[in-house]
């Protein structure tokens, strides 16, 4: 029997987040103006926790990581996706499309075990004081931060590899705003079972583990705070890790929503709204909750604003 004769795919194009002519220029302006909040902001965390003395803490040191992967997720995904709104023809490489899958999965992966790094972090604090410093000292923060980024990396470099590895020899009208795993493996010609269990099991393995020790975490502190006899006590306890909660349920609470609907009302648009909420928006709101909700950040800023060739030794 004769071969077929297949083309491989050599480009992709992207749907974006709406195909109707008349709201290009008006998304291009909304989404320009979110990913400018998102730059000014993470940037303001990355610099106020770098040079104000008062956030060389183990807290800050982590919410400082957390601004630069806030920054690279939005930064894999919004330049294309701007850009795509002022032209017709939403093309994208393959290799272009490999980078951009493997770029986000390194950033969203490393913010999920960023986000438990820090609720254990605020557990060691409030559960143990003593032996805080200890604990969480300078060496095992950074060697919590290195592991976070490179078993991101790992992960993105072993399942974008995968998803990879099939034949695109048909369609290549990718429903989405960007490269993302399940909308690319849809427009496949060759057998899908293994990248999709890969993609399956290293997703639900990411997020129960994450949610797992974000869980026990904040159980452990709600229990500790509620021994504090004094209200206030319990309202500074409280203080110190409510930014970070509402950090929390906002990212978790949309991952939940996208993956725990029925599958009778699940879509690729359903996904597609989902992920620019994760993609893009969350990252601009996290600077604006650990700024809005904390007194430190908030003084640091004034003190900055006031005296910008202030500077200190970063932690």
């Amino acid at each position: 029997m004769a071969p077929r004769n297949v083309t491989q795919v050599t480009e992709f194009i992207l749907t974006g987040v709406s195909d109707r002519p008349e709201l290009q220029i008006p998304l291009f302006l909304v989404f320009l103006l979110i990913y400018g909040l998102t730059v000014s902001g993470n940037l303001g965390i990355i610099t106020l926790t770098s040079v104000d003395p008062r956030l060389q803490t183990p807290m800050y040191f982590f919410l400082r990581h957390l601004a630069i992967i806030n920054l690279g997720n939005s930064t894999v995904i919004a330049p294309k996706m701007l850009v795509n709104f002022l032209v017709k023809k939403k093309t994208i490489s393959y290799y272009e499309c490999a980078t951009q899958l493997g770029g986000f999965l390194l950033f969203i992966v490393s913010e999920v075990i960023m986000l438990a790094v820090m609720a254990y972090d605020r557990y060691v604090a409030i559960c143990n004081p003593l032996l805080y410093m200890v604990v969480v000292s300078r060496k095992i923060c950074l060697l919590l931060v290195s592991l976070t980024y490179l078993y991101g990396f790992s992960t993105a470099v072993v399942v974008s590899s995968c998803v990879f590895s099939v034949s695109y020899c048909s369609s290549n009208v990718i429903n989405h705003f960007y490269c993302d795993n399940v909308p690319l493996l849809a427009l496949s010609c060759s057998d899908t079972y293994l990248p999709e269990t890969l993609v399956f099991i290293s997703g639900a393995t990411n997020l129960f583990s994450s949610m797992i020790t974000v869980l026990v975490s904040y159980f452990n502190i709600v229990l500790s705070i509620l021994r504090i006899h004094s209200s206030e006590g319990r309202k500074k306890a409280f203080s110190t890790c409510g930014s970070h909660m509402m950090a929390v349920t906002v990212f978790y609470g949309t991952l939940l929503f996208m993956y725990l609907q029925p599958r009778t009302n699940h879509s690729l648009d359903t996904d597609k709204m989902a992920s620019v909420f994760y993609t893009l928006v969350i990252p601009m709101l996290n600077p604006m909750i650990y700024s809005l909700r904390n007194k430190d950040v908030k003084d640091a800023l004034k003190k900055f604003m006031a005296n910008p060739d202030s500077s200190c030794k970063p932690m």
